[in-house]
């Protein structure tokens, strides 16, 4: 039973067969949506639901079993607890105290499709593994907001109020600027008056917009660096027995030679 888990836990197409039932369940999901479909197909989406959970059921258990005699290794793997939890939460029933536990765990089947694509779990894990540099790059953008805000205010709010009468409306008109859609027209309406202005608005765009938006660029392209070594690390065929005896083997002959080879320049030395 273990070799036989094993040896289909390999195999491309059980993986692929798996996808194709989360792609049907994703379809199912959404035709569930329909009041008139549901009401006329009603026992053919409770047939496929059932079947659809066995399957789900009879992956989770394949997969477990193939790391016998450590199933509890299945669990190192964070997308592996997603999709073991995601499976569980869907054997609660459809009605009673946990039967929104159970639809979101359905919707859930969906998001499978990320942890059986290695692309979207590099994706996800980039994104995970930046959330923390982008606190501090959004920390730079906020503090860089407040300040612009504050000097927006003072410059032009006796000009434009509807977009610097305040400290919460000049950052949120700030906020506007970054997406580069609008700021002309704010910039025309206090120019008039404040011929200066455009260097409040250019020294904006170019400190937040170009700079900072760039750091968050730099900050995923870094972490995705990451993430993929560490995936392609992980996913390395473990070094067998018998070749690491080898290596072994090789690396004592070659300490044994260096030895000799030292003893000899020593006995010249001596001599």
């Amino acid at each position: 039973m273990v070799a036989l888990s094993q040896h289909l836990n390999r195999k491309p197409w059980f993986h692929n067969t798996i996808l194709a039932v989360i792609v049907l369940n994703s379809l199912l999901l959404g035709l569930e949506t329909s009041n008139e479909l549901t009401e006329r197909f009603r026992t053919l989406f409770a047939v496929l639901n059932v079947g659809i959970q066995i399957v789900f059921l009879t992956e989770i258990s394949i997969r477990l079993v193939s790391f016998w005699p450590k199933p509890t290794d299945f669990f190192r793997d964070g997308w592996n607890v997603f999709d073991f939890l995601v499976v569980t939460l869907s054997l609660l029933p459809v009605a009673g105290p946990f039967a929104n536990v159970a639809r979101l765990a359905r919707v859930l089947r969906v998001a499978r499709l990320i942890s059986l694509s290695e692309e979207l779990r590099l994706i996800i894990g980039t994104m995970m593994k930046s959330l923390p540099s982008m606190g501090h790059v959004g920390l730079l953008l906020g503090v860089l907001l407040y300040v612009y805000g504050i000097l927006g205010f003072h410059f032009f709010s006796s000009v434009d109020a509807s977009h610097w009468g305040g400290l919460g409306v000049s950052m949120l008109s700030l906020f506007k600027v970054l997406t580069l859609e609008g700021w002309i027209e704010m910039q025309d309406r206090v120019i008039a008056v404040k011929p200066w202005a455009w260097l409040y608005f250019v020294s904006f765009i170019v400190l937040a917009v170009f700079v900072v938006v760039n750091l968050f660029i730099a900050v995923v392209i870094n972490n995705l660096e990451t993430v993929k070594r560490e995936q392609q690390e992980r996913s390395a065929p473990p070094t067998d027995t018998n070749e690491i005896l080898l290596q072994m083997a090789d690396l004592r002959e070659k300490l044994a030679n260096m030895e000799a080879s030292l003893k000899r320049s020593i006995r010249q030395k001596e001599e």
